[in-house]
């Protein structure tokens, strides 16, 4: 089955952060190899770390029981928007198990792993994510 969530969810950031660096890689449907990565990522010091799929209701997504092995404090106003903007458009959007919070300075974020959800779900949150990095990072403004 060929990725088209991850590639889509990198052409929003690239819209938003067109000098950024963004890596990607597959990591299998494993809880364990879920938080190697993200626990990697985070001492690289990534700012953003976006996970695409696993947010569902299949017994192999694990992606926010990883998640939360991984993040020191949750932010569940992102993920609970997501799930409002989309379920305005698809009500199975209200089945999406997302989980977002913060490892250190590292805002991690679950998006779900359609192409739709995960355009849709990146591009609802996208200001709260650049306003949110800005604070993680140790920023004071307020809007």
């Amino acid at each position: 089955m060929t990725d088209t969530a991850g590639p889509t969810v990198v052409a929003v950031l690239r819209q938003h952060w067109p000098e950024a660096e963004v890596q990607t890689c597959l990591v299998a449907d494993d809880e364990d190899a879920i938080v190697e990565i993200l626990e990697q990522w985070s001492r690289q010091g990534a700012a953003l770390v976006l996970t695409v799929g696993g947010t569902g209701l299949s017994p192999r997504d694990r992606t926010p029981e990883a998640t939360r092995r991984v993040i020191d404090r949750e932010a569940p106003g992102l993920a609970e928007a997501m799930r409002v903007q989309g379920a305005a458009r698809n009500r199975f959007a209200w089945l999406s198990r997302a989980v977002a919070g913060l490892k250190g300075s590292t805002v991690i974020v679950n998006l779900p792993g359609s192409e739709r959800g995960a355009r849709e779900s990146i591009s609802s949150i996208v200001d709260l994510i650049k306003h949110g990095l800005e604070i993680a990072a140790g920023g004071q403004s307020h809007p």
